[in-house]
């Protein structure tokens, strides 16, 4: 393994902590039971659903403009760091909310996932750039693989501050969990280094004089020739509906557990079993993927998703969580790190970073329906297990129209 992909690899150790700590574990938790305090359970999940909603229709509508000017020479890594930067700042800003704050809990918490995706898309595309084709499913499943085990290290750290408070000499456990999240920005920004010293561009669009009338023109015309596109965009059709589901199933994981009794220590326990037991799922997804195929093993996820939706309408006992966990921890890297190297595959090298934009808008919008479906049936039946429920759409229309695409096509071929 070169410098360059451990590099690579290393990134995802670092972004993961914000996904599994801010997005997934403790600000959930710290939103529905301190910036939200008083609200009812439905009510504020329906929030804290809206402000994921919010952050992705930013993050998708600049996703393609943004990728087709850091196809430029030089403006991939930059574009990178400003984001990184911002969720950044943002996530280590998050101590400042008080008590029924939720709005304002809400507005930091939309700019750090901006930042999150947002250098999210320029490092996607940077794997063209650090891979060859033939090593792009392994080195995007070692990223997500080492990203969840990795993660569990300021995770387990936060829950040990948090769960005995009163021995590292805080008065409450809002003091630890303030402190989680400036523990998270630290950890995110200290590992992303061998990533910003390390991993270079090698592939671009040639020289312009102008590249933002450029690159909006590219993308003008990459629209315009969607037909010609033929098995990418289906891929990213398919990637549209199923990711949804995976992605909204992650985040929404703990408002679900709290709103059906499950006890908070028990969440924060299944979490960190399923970051652990993903680690060697994901591997051995990417391991599979060489003599099955990558669409194959998404499609077995995907599978596994569907089950997961329908046995979550039954939840009713502890047990009944942590099989759920098992099974999301299974699928989850595996899906996720696949479909990332099968559109890798897909594109030419020297227009990575405006397609992997369009792979980005497609996956954002995509978390945008799964929150409000969740958030929003939930509240109107009272019973957050039908929102959760309602996902099957999802996985099935998108394993379905997943089954026609093929794989083994380049989009260079059609383009011309």
């Amino acid at each position: 393994m070169t410098k360059q992909e451990r590099s690579w690899i290393l990134y995802d150790c670092a972004n993961s902590a914000q996904t599994l700590i801010v997005t997934t574990s403790i600000l959930p938790i710290f939103f529905k039971t301190y910036a939200a305090k008083g609200m009812e359970d439905v009510e504020s999940t329906f929030y804290w659903s809206i402000g994921n909603t919010v952050a992705m229709i930013f993050v998708a509508i600049m996703s393609p403009i943004l990728g087709a000017l850091a196809d430029h020479r030089g403006y991939k890594k930059r574009l990178f760091i400003t984001f990184l930067f911002i969720g950044l700042i943002a996530t280590a800003a998050l101590p400042a909310v008080q008590e029924g704050q939720w709005l304002f809990c809400l507005v930091l918490f939309g700019i750090s996932t901006i930042g999150f995706y947002g250098a999210v898309v320029f490092y996607d595309s940077f794997l063209v750039d650090v891979a060859s084709k033939d090593r792009m499913d392994w080195i995007s499943s070692s990223g997500f693989a080492w990203g969840y085990v990795a993660s569990t290290v300021p995770y387990i750290a936060c829950m040990l501050m948090i769960g005995q408070f009163e021995r590292f000499g805080f008065s409450s456990k809002l003091e630890p969990t303030r402190l989680a999240f400036i523990v998270t920005a630290i950890w995110w920004f200290v590992l992303s280094i061998p990533m910003l010293r390390n991993v270079r561009q090698v592939h671009y669009v040639a020289e312009h004089a102008n590249p933002v009338a450029e690159s909006l023109s590219r993308l003008g015309a990459t629209l315009k020739n969607i037909p010609k596109y033929k098995a990418l965009f289906g891929f990213l059709i398919a990637y549209f509906l199923y990711i949804d589901g995976v992605h909204t199933i992650y985040k929404l994981a703990i408002a679900f557990g709290l709103d059906i009794g499950i006890p908070q220590d028990e969440l924060l326990k299944v979490l960190l079993v399923t970051q652990i037991v993903a680690f060697p799922c994901a591997i051995l997804f990417g391991y599979l993927a060489k003599y099955f195929g990558a669409k194959r093993m998404v499609l077995i996820g995907i599978g596994m998703y569907f089950l997961v939706t329908s046995l979550a309408y039954f939840i009713r006992e502890v047990w009944h969580f942590w099989a759920l966990g098992m099974m999301i921890a299974f699928a989850q890297g595996g899906i996720q790190s696949l479909s990332r190297s099968m559109f890798a595959k897909l594109v030419p090298p020297e227009n990575a970073a405006q397609f992997f934009g369009f792979y980005d808008i497609f996956g954002k919008f995509a978390t945008i329906l799964g929150p409000v479906m969740v958030g929003g049936i939930g509240w109107a039946t009272g019973d957050t297990r039908m929102g959760v429920f309602s996902l099957i759409i999802l996985f099935a229309a998108g394993g379905l129209l997943l089954m026609r695409v093929d794989e083994s096509k380049s989009i260079a071929p059609n383009a011309t």
